[in-house]
């Protein structure tokens, strides 16, 4: 049977807002903004000295869709055949071990190819599509992704799996004909089955975790859920070597904060022991060559007893990682001394508010004094840390969130994110609260980002958040917003501390963003003057053969 998965990140929607007016935008389009050439050449010109060679200061990201260890990691020197300090995302290297520990011979292609366009596409005969909707959110970006197999593979048997098609495979199967079948939830068992099925032509009604339209009546026909166990399943292995390998501990969550739809599409949370995922890294370690490892659970340090296990023996596994967790996880410097022991590099944070009420409104179950104790506890830690916080989540109004705006202005240090909050994930438990908030969505055929409730609306929350971005830029020297960054090479200096990278990119970020901020363009060019120097001063100045 000939298979072609399709997997990988959802459609971007970048916030084109956030960087307006400024050179940034300008650099990213050159030849629309050509009456800016001058801050353009600002940008592209700096260079400065490292590792003995004058390197650009903006250097193109490459690989910007595989995942890559957190900037300060320095990895080891790699193979040729390696894909250096890169590895796919998790779907993609889940699914694909699932495939080939069955012996199924499949082609991937990366799902942003649909949305970005690809100059090569998949061009074999195939039986069985199969495609994640784990990063899709929305009716139009599957109806898109639906659309582009049927006119490609029309012979083919569209399988579909992941979070969105688990929530949602009624309105799917009743919307796309040309979708045979729904795998839901885990795919261990299921999936080897379906597709061995249908290369002997033979019934499907035995299988688990699956959901279809019979042929004969059209009705939509489901199974069992079965779960898997994910202690003892092998873990997936990866085809090669990779130095940076994604990694999942567990499935669902036990929480339930009401802007994330995780619980409700896999209702029943498991994880592994400690035991095992040390083995799993030791195993990562010694087979493929890893040298980090990036845990993308929903939130890696709970339960706390298996935290307490795990960190003891990740000490002695020597395997560098990152994770995600809870605030409220980080809770004394303890646990810190213990992360920083066990190799643990980088945490992501999910803050969102640092407001009781609205923190509340979320069902967050974390406490701002929380959040605050695990901020000043990482500060002073040498674990990298990005913390994303919400501004406009129903219910909340501008005096709400001036908590948050206020610590990010005037305490806040590190790299953090503020998103206006957007409604496009049609399956958050936040929709239970509607009638409550008052909320409603104007462009809901559309990604959402038009709404309103009883706090604010769409248009005020991106007004409190560009106001904040701004004065988070100007006034605290210490505070580093990821807007541009994502497009360029890190560090920028890969030879200098990270604390001279720190101020080297606020620098930077500033002098990309003055034409936005000062719209008096003198005003504008006296303060990228002024930057310009202060990067001399750090060995940044235009190349010679710029000037």
């Amino acid at each position: 049977m000939n298979v072609l998965l399709i997997s990988g990140l959802g459609p971007e929607y970048p916030n084109h807002l956030l960087l307006a007016g400024s050179t940034f935008e300008a650099l990213a389009d050159p030849g629309r903004f050509r009456d800016r050439s001058r801050e353009i050449l600002e940008l592209t010109s700096l260079h400065a000295e490292a590792n003995g060679r004058r390197l650009p200061l903006l250097r193109p990201r490459e690989t910007a869709s595989q995942i890559r260890a957190v900037s300060s990691v320095r990895l080891q020197h790699v193979e040729k055949d390696e894909e250096a300090a890169t590895a796919p995302h998790l779907t993609t290297f889940t699914v694909r071990a699932i495939l080939e520990a069955a012996g199924t011979d499949h082609d991937h292609f990366p799902v942003e190819g649909i949305w970005n366009g690809s100059p090569t596409e998949p061009t074999g005969t195939y039986d069985a599509v199969l495609l994640s909707t784990t990063f899709i959110w929305d009716r139009a970006t599957l109806a898109k992704a639906v659309a582009w197999v049927e006119e490609r593979f029309p012979a083919a048997a569209l399988v579909l799996g992941g979070q969105y098609s688990n929530l949602k495979f009624q309105q799917i199967l009743a919307a796309h004909p040309f979708v045979r079948y729904v795998v839901r939830g885990d795919a261990e068992v299921a999936l080897p089955l379906l597709l061995d099925a249908m290369r002997r032509k033979e019934s499907v009604a035995d299988i688990p975790n699956l959901v279809w339209r019979d042929e004969d009546t059209g009705r939509i026909r489901l199974t069992g859920i079965r779960y898997a166990d994910l202690e003892a399943l092998p873990s997936p292995a990866p085809a090669g070597r990779f130095p940076v390998i994604p990694y999942e501990s567990m499935r669902g969550c036990p929480f339930t904060c009401k802007y994330c739809s995780f619980p409700a599409a896999s209702p029943k949370w498991r994880y592994k022991s400690a035991e095992k995922i040390a083995g799993d890294f030791a195993r990562y370690r010694d087979e493929y060559g890893a040298q980090y490892i990036k845990a993308l659970d929903s939130t890696f340090t709970v339960p706390p007893t298996r935290l307490r296990a795990l960190l003891p023996l990740l000490t002695k596994t020597g395997v560098a990682w990152e994770a995600y967790t809870r605030a409220n996880s980080i809770r004394d410097r303890t646990v810190v001394d213990a992360l920083e022991a066990a190799h643990c590099k980088a945490l992501a944070i999910g803050f969102e508010s640092m407001n009781d009420t609205t923190l509340t409104y979320m069902n967050k179950k974390v406490k701002a004094q929380a959040n605050r104790t695990a901020f000043e506890l990482l500060a002073h830690s040498p674990i990298h840390y990005f913390i994303s916080f919400i501004v406009g989540y129903p219910g909340e109004s501008p005096d709400l969130f001036e908590d948050t705006k206020s610590f990010l202005v005037n305490e806040y240090e590190g790299h953090f994110a503020l998103y206006a909050f957007m409604l496009n994930d049609e399956t958050m438990p936040v929709w239970q609260d509607a009638e409550r908030f008052n909320l409603e969505v104007f462009d809901a055929d559309g990604d959402a980002g038009n709404w309103s409730h009883n706090g604010m609306d769409s248009a005020t929350a991106r007004r409190l958040q560009l106001e904040t971005l701004r004065e988070v830029r100007w006034k605290n020297d210490r505070a580093m917003q990821r807007t541009w960054q994502r497009d360029y090479e890190l560090p920028l200096l890969p030879d200098r501390t990270v604390a001279e990278n720190s101020v080297i990119e606020k620098l930077v970020d500033r002098l990309g963003m003055a034409s936005a901020d000062f719209p008096d363009p003198a005003a504008a060019t006296d303060r990228r003057a002024g930057l310009l120097a202060r990067l001399a001063s750090h060995g940044v100045t235009a190349s010679a053969t710029s000037r």
